[in-house]
C-alpha cells in the first residue's frame, strides 16, 4: 500500500483547502451569512465533487474533501450526496438531488429532493420532510416524507464497498475537525499572553497541543488505510479498516476539541468561538455510522 498522495491528489486537496478557507464560516456569526452560504454552494456545485464515485474516483479523493472541508467547516451539503452518489446507478433519476439515510433522518438535506434508505440489499426512496435539528451547526438533516419506494437491489460486494467507503468519509469529516480545532488552539496559544508570556511557551499548553497533534497524526493513518482499503480490499477487509478507523479518529477528535476549548480557556465556553463548532461537528460525524469497540475483532483470543 503507498499512501503518497498523487499530484493529481495534492492539486484536488489544494483546491478543496482554499475553498472551504475562502467561503467557511471563519467565525460563529458567519454561519447566519447567507449570502456567504449561497457563494459556497453555487461553488461547491460548480466543482461536480458530490459526484465523485459516478466520476471514477477513489475513496481517497473523497476523504480528501470531506477531510478539508471539516477542517474549514464547509456549511453546504456533501457527505450525503457524495454518498448517494456512489449509490446513485440504482436511482434512476440522474437530475434529482438526493442525499442518504442514517437511521430515520435524512442527513445533508439542504436542499435535497430525495433521500435513499439501505435496508439490507434493498435499495429505497423517499421523499425529505420537516427539519430534524441536531447539536451540528454546520449541517442540516431532516426528517424522511412519505413511504419509501423501492428503486433496486444492492449486490452483496456494492453494499460492503458503500459501507466502507461511508465509515471512511466520516472518519474523514472527523480528521479535519480535530485538525481545524488544533490549528484554532495552536494559533490562540500563540498570541495569548498570561504573566508576560504566551501561554504556548509554557509547557502544560504546549505539551496538551503536542499530545493532540500525536492523536491527529494516527488518525491521519488510520485514514488513509481506511480510503485505500475502499477500492482495494474486499468489502469485509475494507469495512474492518473503516471501522477501525471511525473508532480511532472519533475519539482522536472528541479529545482534539475539547483539548481546544481547554487551551482557550475561559473565551473556549463562550458561544463566539468556535471551538464548540468543531465539537459539535465531531460529535455528529461519530454518530453517523457509529462504531463500537465490541464490533471490531482484534483477533485475540
Amino acid at each position: 500500500m503507498d499512501v503518497r498522495y498523487t499530484s493529481e491528489q495534492r492539486q484536488l486537496r489544494d483546491a478543496a483547502a482554499k475553498l472551504a478557507d475562502d467561503l467557511g464560516p471563519g467565525s460563529v456569526l458567519g454561519l447566519d451569512d447567507q449570502a456567504r452560504v449561497r457563494r459556497l454552494e453555487s461553488t461547491v456545485a460548480q466543482t461536480g465533487w458530490r459526484a465523485l464515485r459516478s466520476d471514477g474516483a477513489t475513496g481517497v479523493e473523497v476523504a480528501i474533501v470531506a477531510e478539508e472541508f471539516a477542517r474549514g467547516l464547509v456549511d453546504v451539503p456533501f457527505l450525503g450526496p457524495v454518498l448517494a452518489d456512489d449509490l446513485r446507478g440504482q436511482s434512476g433519476e440522474a437530475d434529482t438531488r438526493w442525499t442518504v439515510a442514517v437511521g430515520d433522518r435524512a442527513i445533508d438535506a439542504r436542499d435535497a429532493d430525495r433521500v435513499l434508505i439501505v435496508d439490507g440489499l434493498r435499495l429505497l426512496a423517499a421523499g425529505i420532510g420537516e427539519d430534524s435539528p441536531g447539536a451540528d451547526l454546520t449541517g442540516h438533516d431532516a426528517l424522511i416524507s412519505g413511504a419509501p419506494e423501492p428503486l433496486g437491489e444492492l449486490s452483496a460486494d456494492q453494499l460492503g464497498h458503500w459501507q466502507a467507503l461511508a465509515l471512511t468519509a466520516t472518519s474523514a469529516d472527523l480528521v479535519g475537525c480535530a485538525r481545524g480545532a488544533q490549528a484554532l488552539a495552536v494559533d490562540y496559544a500563540k498570541v495569548r499572553e498570561q504573566y508576560g508570556n504566551t501561554i504556548g511557551s509554557y509547557q502544560a499548553v504546549a505539551h496538551l497541543l503536542a499530545e493532540s497533534q500525536a492523536l491527529i497524526e494516527g488518525s491521519i493513518s488510520v485514514l488513509r488505510h481506511a480510503a485505500w482499503a475502499v477500492d482495494e480490499l474486499t468489502p469485509d477487509e475494507a469495512i474492518r479498516a473503516g471501522q477501525i478507523a471511525k473508532l480511532y479518529c472519533a475519539r482522536s477528535a472528541l479529545t482534539v476539541c475539547e483539548t481546544a476549548i481547554q487551551v482557550h480557556g475561559g473565551i473556549g465556553n463562550t458561544w463566539e468561538c468556535l471551538a464548540h463548532v468543531y465539537l459539535r461537528r465531531a460529535m455528529n460525524s461519530t454518530e453517523l455510522f457509529p462504531v463500537r469497540l465490541e464490533e471490531i475483532d482484534c483477533g485475540l483470543s
